[in-house]
């Protein structure tokens, strides 16, 4: 595997092996890798000749008071899981590369609708950081596909709208979450999790199974929501949101709505804040 933090570096690259005629495809990631962002390593593979990794800690995603400054960065561990798992090349920019003008005086692309509830209602601003740094990547790397999992479902969507949008030639395709054995979704900042905390926090995906369950059942919407929400808390969270929506824009179902729905769920346990989401087929 290659490893390459400049942009002509990268299109070179890039340009070569189109020039073969090879596909190439794009996982793009914050880093700390585990095995959640190698699944999509491998869904890229599947789908490309050539798979490009990058791997860069975005700041204009992250809101004041979040974990910025904190945001577990594992560079060498990083470039060693990738090649294991066969990428080609890893794409490491600094944040000048990404930002030429700063974060601070960079452009913004804003995705409306999709991006006002939800997080984007819990943490302003977000998803305007990602489209922005997706586009920008998506610039750079000029893909033939994309990869991105399904535990951020929301800004699966919004990364879906964006493409389609600014018209980018290139196909999004959605990995599964990746569970551990007790169902905790994987996710960078579970390692945020004391040894108590972490016996508790499956308590999140079984919340989902019972929303899930409860639906199937005839439970009617705002009951499920509120019982879901009492249910976390009991097992010691901060819910943000407990709610079941429509899976392709998120809006709040009519109640003879019964396909194309999912459970999304938000909440704190202790300082580490959890997502993760279910969908009802």
């Amino acid at each position: 595997m290659r490893t390459v933090n400049d942009a002509p570096a990268l299109r070179a690259a890039v340009r070569a092996w189109k020039r073969e005629g090879a596909s190439v495809g794009f996982v793009p990631t914050l880093g700390n890798l585990h095995a959640g962002h190698h699944s999509l390593v491998d869904l890229a593979r599947k789908h490309a000749d050539r798979v490009v990794a990058s791997v860069f800690v975005n700041p204009t995603q992250f809101a004041a008071g979040e974990d910025f400054e904190r945001y577990p960065r594992t560079p060498a561990a990083d470039s060693a899981g990738l090649a294991e798992h066969a990428c080609d090349l890893l794409f490491a920019p600094d944040v000048e590369t990404v930002y030429p003008f700063g974060p601070q005086h960079s452009l913004s692309i804003h995705v409306p609708q999709v991006t006002e509830v939800l997080e984007g209602a819990h943490r302003p601003g977000h998803f305007d950081g990602v489209a922005t740094v997706v586009a920008k990547l998506f610039a750079l790397v000029a893909p033939d596909l994309a990869v991105f999992g399904q535990k951020d479902w929301q800004q699966l969507l919004v990364v879906r709208r964006l493409v389609r949008e600014l018209a980018f030639p290139l196909e999004i395709v959605a990995g599964p979450i990746v569970r551990d054995d007790d169902g905790l979704a994987l996710f960078s900042r579970n390692r945020y999790l004391d040894v108590h905390q972490r016996t508790r926090a499956p308590e999140l995906p079984a919340t989902l199974e019972w929303m899930g369950e409860s639906f199937v059942e005839g439970h009617a919407r705002a009951a499920i929501e509120g019982a879901a929400v009492r249910r976390l808390e009991r097992a010691g969270f901060n819910p943000d949101y407990a709610v079941v929506r429509r899976a392709e824009d998120l809006a709040a179902p009519a109640e003879d709505e019964l396909s194309g729905l999912m459970a999304l769920v938000a909440a704190k346990l202790g300082d580490t804040r959890l997502i993760d989401n279910l969908a009802f087929d």
